[in-house]
């Protein structure tokens, strides 16, 4: 798969916040995902373990979710640990991984955040810039952001709002289960990313994709 090169990674973390608050301005979060036209989706997840990164992108048949190919990618972790600054530790992996597709999904949805984020480029919107397609970040744990808990139904979800702008939703993606945190990457909006993210549930709260990704990088 052909990404669009923005920048090099070899950057100081002061660098780091200033090229963000540069690319945030690129990233565009109000686009409807055409979901009827989605046919393949991938899951991108990294692990990280003894300073030693590895990539997963995992791509699915959609709605079947069937896993049709599955790629990995291995280098020296680059980055400190710096919250905010995650797609400076894990994007040149990343990159790497994204490179060996031989399939191109039509979403990605990444394990951690899109416009959740303080300067609004979170892992997901940064890496929808070098990719090109939409981007959903699905988040774990609360990072930024006021929120009212969702309702204890699957599908139930809540505004996040930062600095009154609101960012994503905190969505509950199976019943009494915690809840998790979408946000638009890039080339997507709110309600899309929360559609697809929840269509990308089965039996437990993460979307296959990522769960797929997740096992796929496990060191």
């Amino acid at each position: 798969m052909r990404l669009e090169h923005h920048h090099n990674w070899d950057i100081t973390p002061s660098e780091a916040i200033a090229l963000q608050k540069t690319l945030a301005a690129e990233v565009i979060h109000d686009r409807p995902i055409d979901l009827d036209s989605v046919r393949l989706v991938a899951g991108v997840d990294v692990s990280v373990k003894n300073n030693v990164s590895r990539a997963a992108v995992v791509v699915l048949t959609f709605p079947g979710l069937e896993i049709v190919e599955t790629v990995l990618a291995t280098q020296p972790t680059p980055f400190p640990y710096i919250p905010g600054l995650l797609s400076f530790r894990e994007g040149p992996v990343l990159v790497e991984a994204f490179s060996k597709l031989q399939h191109e999904p039509d979403a990605f949805i990444f394990d951690g955040m899109g416009r959740i984020h303080p300067r609004r480029i979170g892992i997901a919107s940064h890496l929808g810039l070098w990719l090109g397609r939409p981007t959903i970040g699905c988040g774990k744990t609360h990072f930024i952001g006021d929120y009212d808990e969702p309702g204890s139904e699957q599908g139930a979800a809540s505004p996040l709002t930062d600095k009154g702008e609101r960012l994503g939703v905190v969505l509950r993606t199976r019943a009494n289960v915690k809840p998790v945190y979408i946000s638009p990457g890039h080339l997507a909006d709110i309600p899309t990313a929360t559609e697809l993210a929840l269509r990308c549930v089965t039996r437990y709260r993460l979307p296959e994709p990522i769960r797929a990704a997740h096992h796929a990088a496990g060191l």
